[in-house]
């Protein structure tokens, strides 16, 4: 049976949302800016790939009619504001809570571009976007390099797997809830390897070889 994007729960889409706010958050805490702009970074990283991806195909962002979407950047906020002091390994919650939220928008992302009539492959770039948007306006917007752009690390491709998969199982029919965890954890866990392995995406041009202090090592 083929998972309608329009009945799907909300809190699914919302807990994507989240993710990416605890990580906006986290990234402030790191920064050591203030909690407006913790807020302003978990609000730009949770809602900012969903607002480009509903621009894009021309409907009115979903954080801008339904209000509980303002309910995750404050929870997320407020959940390091007081817990941040006892936790250690921020980068790597961040890149886990990062890891989590592209999982979840590279499908989100991709069957509401099919749903709304576009084809498998815009669908699949239009994922993406969702995917990596939000994160790319947190990190410049916090004056970072963006992981999009990380020499170091491989960030879009997990969540172009992940959406060529929601792309594909859709027009097959075989679109479900099982099967979007499966995706899910398949790009989280992708995700998290190339984190944790350094894993890198071959350089621009063929030939090309990545001085040494570009290679992590």
């Amino acid at each position: 049976m083929t998972f309608a994007f329009d009945n799907s729960p909300v809190w699914l889409d919302l807990l994507g949302v989240f993710f990416f706010a605890v990580s906006g958050s986290l990234l402030a805490a790191r920064k050591q800016i203030d909690i407006v702009g913790s807020l302003l970074l978990a609000s730009l990283v949770g809602l900012g790939g969903g607002v480009i991806r509903d621009i894009v195909l021309g409907i009115v962002p979903a954080a801008f009619t339904n209000p509980a979407y303002l309910a995750p950047p404050l929870l997320a906020m407020a959940l390091v504001y007081f817990l941040f002091s006892s936790v250690q390994r921020y980068t790597s919650l961040l890149t886990l809570f990062d890891a989590a939220g592209l999982a979840l928008f590279c499908m989100t992302g991709t069957v509401k571009a099919l749903a709304t009539g576009l084809n498998p492959v815009a669908s699949v770039l239009l994922g993406v976007t969702t995917a990596v948007g939000g994160g790319l306006l947190r990190d410049i917007t916090a004056n970072e390099v963006p992981e999009l752009f990380n020499p170091k690390d491989i960030y879009a491709l997990p969540a172009f797997v992940g959406a060529s998969f929601t792309a594909a199982l859709w027009v097959l029919g075989v679109f479900n809830v099982l099967t979007a965890a499966g995706i899910a954890a398949l790009v989280f866990t992708f995700r998290v390897l190339a984190w944790r392995r350094s894993w890198q995406a071959p350089l621009a041009v063929r030939g090309w070889h990545r001085r040494p202090s570009d290679s992590g090592l």
